[in-house]
């Protein structure tokens, strides 16, 4: 099991302990309300690593089968948020989620909601990922980090064929991110390679899966997650037949 340590730094002067389960206003967060929130584990025990999963819509539909896979082994809290990466609240309230830690593993996606002609502008993309993750490396020296790439963008209707023009941006972003994760040494659980084939899983609108099809996901998201609480060798990524960065 990982050992946990508090750093001193600029991040943590500021950290605020609640007690119980704070709600996302307490935590300062920039919440629109519904569903995208922090969750934080209700049935925590103390003698447990403390887990981290961040993402969007498409982490919400792995998110209760990865804490019902970890019972036992790790508390399991979840960000849900809509946020890109630029998005103007992104770093405030990233660092205000990480201050509910020390986590031992965090497991993050942050691309689908950024897709969007204009969100993110041309060659923003990695630089804004790479200041992300300096976030995440100076909240703690022990923690270990693991990014999912972003799923597929589909043809509304016809799940089994991929948007000609936006999984193009989410191709190439997939790419990008992967060659920062290589440097950084941050494990890449696939996501986006493991629906290569798997296509007929997609819902059909747009964006999200069936069942079984986060029920794949969920056994990737365990398995980094377990390799990483037992401090396993990171897995450098390969890029799967179809992701073209040109």
């Amino acid at each position: 099991m990982m050992k946990r340590i508090w750093i001193t730094g600029l991040l943590l002067t500021t950290c605020m302990v609640f007690v119980g389960s704070a709600s996302d206003k307490d935590l300062g967060l920039h919440s629109d309300g519904g569903s995208w929130k922090f969750y934080a584990d209700k049935s925590k025990k103390d003698d447990l690593p403390k887990v981290l999963l961040i993402g969007d819509s498409i982490m919400n539909g792995y998110r209760g089968r990865v804490i019902a896979s970890l019972k036992g082994k790790a508390n399991v809290d979840c960000w849900l948020t809509p946020l890109h990466l630029a998005s103007k609240a992104l770093h405030h309230d990233l660092m205000r989620v990480l201050e509910q830690g020390p986590y031992d593993v965090v497991h993050f996606n942050i691309g689908l909601h950024g897709w969007t002609l204009g969100r993110i502008k041309d060659g923003q993309y990695e630089p804004l990922m790479r200041s992300y993750l300096d976030i995440l490396r100076a909240h703690s020296a022990t923690t270990r980090i693991v990014w999912a790439s972003t799923t597929q963008i589909t043809v509304r209707g016809k799940p089994t064929e991929l948007d000609p023009v936006h999984n193009k941006t989410i191709t190439k972003r997939n790419v990008i991110a992967a060659k920062v994760m290589a440097e950084y040494g941050i494990p890449v659980n696939d996501l986006y390679g493991i629906f290569i084939d798997k296509l007929n899983l997609a819902r059909g609108d747009k964006y999200h899966w069936k069942g079984s099809g986060y029920a794949l996901m969920t056994k990737n998201v365990v398995r980094y997650i377990e390799d990483a609480l037992v401090d396993k060798p990171i897995v450098l990524y390969v890029a799967p037949n179809g992701l073209d960065a040109k």
